[in-house]
Formats: structure tokens, C-alpha cells, sequence
């Protein structure tokens, strides 16, 4: 005898989508994301609904829950308000539970509906233009004895520090084929993407600028030989520099100088308008090595034109791309704990990484400037996670 459903399909996603059109918000909350979820499984047995599953996931993951354990455990404390709101009725849902159903859950769907959510929260103002960072990451954890861990290939938006998409990249390739499945879920007419020596790849030039209608900003290293000697030929001692910044934080102090000339002719790369020229020198504010600077010279090159985009723009977008190592992947391994998770099995791996790409989106639209702080804040009391993804 098939056991009864503790929450059927219709009664736990219309008080999914209840609670959400009693917002007013039209469907930009994360409510009707979690609702209109695909579940995949077959109905005999099925005591929870991937939505009331999601639901709770979601919410243990913005109190800081980094394992099935702990979202488990979030959940078998929460209030009982808390779990109508979420769509439970019945017996909450154990560890076994939810460990089997992320494990099966379609990853490739949860990252699109994520990043079709993230998107159009995000879409810019009429004559705005958005700027996405494009850069992969490897969950260490997940590796095992025979094989490398996971890595996902992640497009960050500059400006909000959202996740737009995220895809998996095989272990017997590499990030440059999936750079264009990637970018091809989102919108990009007026963009620029930016991205690592990696992707220095005539062919994603092309791709942007001449498919998608989008620029470019691309960083430009030894992998690629000769356009890296055409730039590093450039008359760049004749060329003053454009814009200078300093900082010191970190531990540091650092100068860095920006120069900018006009490439219509003589770069080997399409669409190439502009090539840029960083000269970074640093020192560190302590010890033996003081007042020693090490300088590091790195190349890039941009379908932008100089009427554009000024030198202190590209300036500012390179400095935005590099900034994803501390907006998006540093959070991920120190805040929410990824490197040093040991989930391995089926695709839990990438659905615990897209559900931490998700609370992290959550946080930044709900205007919580530090994630840590905004993690701790969520843990105090089972009912904020709820109101956080009801409101965002």
C-alpha cells in the first residue's frame, strides 16, 4: 500500500503560489520559482513535493546549513508557521529525505530557473548595461580518490553580485566549450562580459560581439602567445597612463596604472577596439618584505570603443572581474563552507553549490551588504529565512 501524501502536488504549490500572489509581487519572488519546479518522480510513494523540499532547502541554506544534515535539522526545528508557510503538512522531512531528492534533482534545470529568476530581478535600466563576470570554480570536496572534483563554470553580475547562470563543466574537458552554453541563457544585447586569459579564444570573441551583440573585455596571458606578444609590442612607453588607483587593505598597499591606445589595426583578435596595459605593483604594510614592491604588467583586450567606455570604466570593469574570487567564490569556501564539504554522490554535489549560488543572490537583491553577518541574522529565528525569500 503506497504511503499517504503528506503534502499532494496541488495543495503544497498552490499555498506555494497563495502566499506569493499575496505579495503582489507578480511572480518576482522566489516562491512561484520553487513552485513551478518540475518534479520528475514518479507519484507512488511520494510523501513531499520537490517544491516543499526546495522550499525548506533554500531556507536552511540562508541560516547557514551547509549539509543534507543540517537542512534537515533546520527543518525538524522550525516553527509550525514556518512549515504551513512552506507548503508542509504532516511529518516534516528527514535527512534521508532530502538527501535523496537533491541528489536526483535536475541540476541543469535548477541552475536555469535560478538564473532566469536572478536575471530578471536584475534586468538593467532602459539605455543601462549590464556587465557579467564569467569565471569557473572547483568544489574540492567533492573529488575523490579516482576522480577530480567538480567544477562549475559560474556567470556573475558586476554591479548586484548575482549568480546568472551557472553550468558543469565534465571532467574530461575543459571551461572554453561550455563558455558559449553558458552565456547563451542569458540576455546579453548591450553588454560586456568579462573574463580570464581562458577564454582569450577568437571564437568567443566572435560569439559576443558578432552573435550576441554584446563587448568584450577579455585578459590576455602566455596560453595565448602571439596576440599576447602583439600587445606586449604595442608602443606602450610612448603611451601615458590613463588612470591610477591605489589602495591598501588586505595586508597591503597596492598602485595600480592603466594605460589605453586604439587597435583598429594590427590586432590578430575580432572586433579588437582597444588594448589595455595594467602595471599592479605591491607591498606588503608589514614585516621583513615591507617596503619591497613586487610588480606584475597584465594585458587585456576589448571590443570596446573609446567612445564607449572612458580608461576609469575599463578600469572599474576589470577590477569588477577580478572581484568575483572575493564576491561570489571566497563567500562560497569560507562563509558557506564549499571547499570543505564532503558531499560527493550523483549531482549533489552542483545542486548544493546552486543552492548556495541562490541564497547568495537572495541576500545581495534583499540588500545585505555582508553574508556572513546576513547568514547569522537568518540562523537567530526559523521565520526570517521565510519572509527573506517571500519578499525578495
Amino acid at each position: 500500500m503506497p504511503a499517504a501524501p503528506s503534502s499532494p502536488i496541488d495543495p503544497a504549490i498552490g499555498q506555494l503560489l497563495a502566499a506569493a500572489r499575496a505579495l503582489g509581487r507578480n511572480g518576482a519572488g522566489i516562491l512561484p520559482l520553487l513552485a513551478a519546479f518540475p518534479d520528475t518522480r514518479a507519484r507512488r510513494g511520494v510523501r513531499h513535493r520537490v517544491a516543499v523540499i526546495l522550499g525548506l532547502a533554500v531556507c536552511a541554506v540562508l541560516a547557514g546549513a551547509r549539509s543534507f544534515v543540517a537542512i534537515a535539522e533546520w527543518a525538524a526545528d522550525a516553527d509550525q508557521a514556518t512549515l504551513d508557510g512552506l507548503g508542509v503538512t504532516g511529518a516534516v522531512p528527514s535527512e534521508s529525505t532530502f538527501r535523496r531528492v537533491l541528489q536526483s534533482l535536475d541540476a541543469d534545470a535548477l541552475d536555469d530557473a535560478a538564473g532566469a529568476w536572478a536575471q530578471q530581478r536584475t534586468a538593467p535600466a532602459r539605455g543601462g548595461r549590464r556587465l557579467v563576470a564569467v569565471d569557473g570554480k572547483t568544489l574540492r570536496g567533492s573529488g575523490t580518490a579516482g576522480e577530480p572534483g567538480r567544477h562549475l563554470l559560474a556567470a556573475l553580475d558586476h554591479a548586484r553580485g548575482v549568480v546568472l547562470g551557472q553550468v558543469d563543466v565534465q571532467a574530461k574537458t575543459n571551461e572554453i566549450p561550455l563558455f558559449a552554453t553558458l552565456l547563451d541563457r542569458i540576455d546579453l544585447a548591450g553588454a560586456v562580459v568579462t573574463a580570464d586569459a581562458m577564454h582569450a579564444q577568437r571564437g568567443h570573441a566572435e560569439y559576443l560581439a558578432g552573435q550576441r551583440r554584446a563587448d568584450y573585455l577579455i585578459t590576455v596571458k602566455r596560453n595565448q602567445p602571439g596576440l599576447h606578444a602583439q600587445l606586449a609590442g604595442l608602443p606602450w612607453r610612448q603611451i601615458p597612463a590613463a588612470d591610477i588607483q591605489r589602495d591598501r587593505g588586505h595586508g597591503r598597499a597596492e598602485r595600480r596604472s592603466l594605460k589605453v591606445t586604439a587597435v583598429a589595426a594590427g590586432i590578430a583578435f575580432p572586433h579588437a577596439a582597444q588594448a589595455i596595459q595594467v602595471a599592479r605593483r605591491r607591498r606588503p604594510l608589514n614585516g621583513k618584505n615591507s617596503r619591497k614592491w613586487s610588480t606584475e604588467t597584465v594585458y587585456a583586450v576589448t571590443s570596446l570603443t573609446v567612445t564607449q567606455a572612458s580608461p576609469a570604466q575599463l578600469a572599474d570593469f576589470l577590477r569588477g572581474h577580478w572581484s568575483i574570487e572575493d564576491s561570489l567564490h571566497w563567500v562560497r569556501d569560507v562563509t558557506l563552507g564549499e571547499d570543505s564539504s564532503q558531499i560527493r554522490t550523483r549531482n549533489g554535489p552542483r545542486v548544493m553549490a546552486s543552492l548556495r549560488n541562490l541564497a547568495i543572490t537572495i541576500l545581495r537583491l534583499a540588500g545585505h551588504a555582508s553574508i556572513a553577518a546576513a547568514l547569522r541574522h537568518h540562523a537567530r529565528r526559523p521565520d526570517r529565512p521565510l519572509r527573506t525569500i517571500m519578499n525578495c
